[in-house]
């Protein structure tokens, strides 16, 4: 070949390179790890470039769209246009010797030969009619068809429209709606967020996703994990009885496993209404890998030979080792989730944060997956317990711990209202023994189990006056409201809350049921609640009952929290029951007495009671009707 003939080659290979490069899932999900991501050299020398695209009327939007993780003038753009519905199979491991993740045996697996097309639009209209910024980026089987573009040159804390439309075609995606973050310097007087963890396909519909996008009622979308669970049907939910089998209808391993698990939670349309209605900042927990996951392994699985084999005979492993399956699990998500590659340092890096305005720093952790000691296995809970208050022990690792410290001193410094910390479980102690003096934590895989790390955050933010924080929790599948205080070296004083440092909103599930009980009344379980709070100076309210979320509004003056129940997930209904109302108040770093004003609608609360209305809230409609549970056919957390 001639010189001149090579240089054209080269040129065509830069040129089509850069029209894939635009979809940012063929990039690796660490920035310092570039290996992990997909040979765009290999990609580019496969595909056709005479053919544009697999035939238009072949292909489907099949998932609708998202977006997520807002900056002042960007957002991230996801969808999946595919010429089937089926997600990629090209991990399928051919011969011992053949790499499980290894895009270099394409002589082995199924592959696109042609890309997919598709052109972005971003506008200030729904009609799409006066469009801000546009672009261009190529998919294919590689990244399971999937598209996530950064759209830039936008203003801040402004609402957008955007759609994709397949090249020199008219076949176009569901319009999507979408907001920026403010900038770091702008005085931003309020801002509200949904928060979600725990959405367990076959336990029950995402009801809880569609209800702020029918009311329109928040600007984000906070999820702090647990979008997934990797279990086959039968082991953690019972999809066959409402028609909601997850797939595949097995234990997770493959990467192929993980994509079509999230392609059946993402077909949910409460999910898809809430993504193309909100911007999405979420993180994962364990089980978007495995339950109970740490830096080595997870409750069924680590990275010793024995584990290795007796995964392979009892879950059908394929002889995949417990890193590869973690690796797996990451891929997957970062092609499913509206996230950037942020600045990692590995290939584990999910913790970020993000400034809105002079109001809010949300700092959002992974306290599951990045360098986690090792947690309660089940069969070790007492080796843990022994272990709990161990100086070395880390929810976080050391990088991480030290950043969190670090973003929470320059939030102060900067002059933020607010400090939201995204934490995927618990935070505060938790003691569920009725008998005084008798110390029984609740959750050791929380942060019961790692009491120094606890401590350690506790004494940075009192050592440094950082105030005014909020963390936001999930993972229990019940619902808390505590005052942040460090027991035992300082003062605190349950009338008023004086002592306390911040105060801990804690969420249900969104599906998942509630490990203390799924077949309990709703008077049995608000003696569960009670027992619990009687139990815990710091703890003011807690829930058993409900599924649900809340809803934060953060203004510079105080927060407000907003929690809502969902009568049943076994149905598709748009029903809600406002369930307790708190107030944080601007330098006061505790939850308003009274309590909730003194009345909540189930659960239990200090210093309150309990009055049940059954007043349920039609988001669809805008109509209140009073409801006895019964008429929905299931208690909620009966399956």
């Amino acid at each position: 070949m001639r010189l001149n003939n090579v240089l054209v080659f080269l040129s065509s290979i830069g040129a089509a390179s850069a029209r894939y490069a635009s979809n940012l899932n063929y990039g690796s999900p660490s920035a310092y790890h570039p290996f992990l991501g997909i040979s765009l050299y290999k990609v580019v020398r496969r595909h056709d470039e005479t053919v544009r695209s697999i035939d238009a009327s072949a292909l489907n939007f099949t998932h609708g769209v998202a977006s997520g993780d807002p900056y002042a003038n960007s957002v991230i753009l996801w969808t999946r246009c595919s010429p089937e519905y089926d997600n990629d199979r090209s991990n399928v491991t051919v011969s011992g010797t053949v790499p499980l993740f290894n895009h270099d045996t394409q002589e082995y697996v199924r592959v696109s030969t042609a890309p997919v097309c598709v052109n972005y639009n971003v506008a200030t209209d729904r009609e799409m009619e006066n469009i801000v910024t546009y672009g261009q980026a190529f998919t294919s089987s590689d990244i399971d068809y999937t598209i996530k573009v950064e759209a830039t040159g936008l203003q801040p804390f402004t609402q957008y429209y955007y759609q994709f439309v397949v090249c020199d075609s008219t076949n176009a995606s569901p319009v999507g709606r979408t907001k920026t973050a403010p900038a770091p310097e702008d005085d931003v007087s309020e801002v509200s967020v949904a928060v979600y963890s725990c959405s367990n396909y076959p336990f029950g519909f995402f009801n809880a996703f569609g209800n702020p996008a029918r009311k329109d009622s928040v600007d984000y979308v906070l999820h702090l994990g647990d979008f997934i669970y990797e279990y086959a049907e039968g082991a953690y939910g019972w999809g066959w009885s409402i028609d909601r089998v997850s797939q595949p209808n097995k234990e997770l391993h493959t990467l192929y496993d993980y994509r079509k698990r999230h392609a059946s939670y993402r077909a949910d349309l409460d999910s898809i209404l809430s993504f193309a209605s909100y911007a999405w900042i979420p993180v994962w927990d364990d089980h978007e890998v495995g339950d109970n996951t740490y830096r080595d392994g997870m409750s069924a699985q680590n990275n010793t030979e024995d584990s290795f084999i007796q995964d392979d005979v009892e879950y059908g492993g394929a002889g995949i080792a417990f890193d590869q399956r973690k690796m797996n699990a990451v891929r997957a998500y970062f092609e499913w989730m509206p996230i950037r590659q942020v600045e990692m340092d590995d290939n584990l890096r999910i913790w970020r944060s993000f400034s809105l305005g002079n109001l809010v720093d949300i700092i959002m952790l992974d306290t599951r997956q990045y360098d986690r000691s090792i947690t309660d296995l089940y069969w070790n809970t007492e080796y843990i317990h022994e272990i709990q208050g161990d100086a070395g022990r880390s929810l976080m690792g050391s990088r991480q711990e030290n950043w969190f410290y670090n973003q929470l001193s320059k939030s102060k410094a900067r002059g933020a209202a607010w400090r939201l910390i995204g934490s995927q479980i618990v935070f505060s102690r938790l003691n569920q023994s009725t008998a005084g003096g008798v110390d029984d934590p609740y959750n050791m895989d929380a942060w019961d189990g790692y009491q120094a790390n606890r401590n350690r955050t506790f004494k940075h933010l009192y050592d440094n006056n950082i105030t005014n924080n909020i963390v936001m929790a999930g993972d229990s599948h019940m619902s808390w409201v505590s005052d942040l205080v460090w027991l035992g070296e300082h003062d605190y004083d349950t009338e008023t809350g004086a002592g306390s440092i911040g105060v801990e909103f804690a969420g249900s599930a969104v599906s998942s049921p509630c490990p203390r009980g799924q077949n309990i009344t709703i008077a049995e379980a608000n003696e569960k609640s009670a027992a619990l709070v009687a139990g815990n100076r710091e703890l003011l309210w807690q829930d058993v009952y409900y599924r649900g979320y809340y809803e934060l509004t953060i203004a510079q003056d105080g927060v407000q929290a907003r929690y809502y129940g969902v009568p049943t997930v076994v149905q598709r209904t748009p029903y809600e029951v406002s369930l307790a109302n708190f107030t944080v108040e601007r330098d006061a770093n505790a939850v308003k007495r009274p309590i909730a004003g003194g009345v909540v609608e189930s659960g239990a609360v200090k210093g309150g009671r309990v009055v049940q209305t059954n007043l349920t809230y039609d988001t669809a409609t805008g109509e209140y009707k009073v409801h006895n549970l019964s008429t929905f056919g299931y208690n909620q957390t009966v399956f």
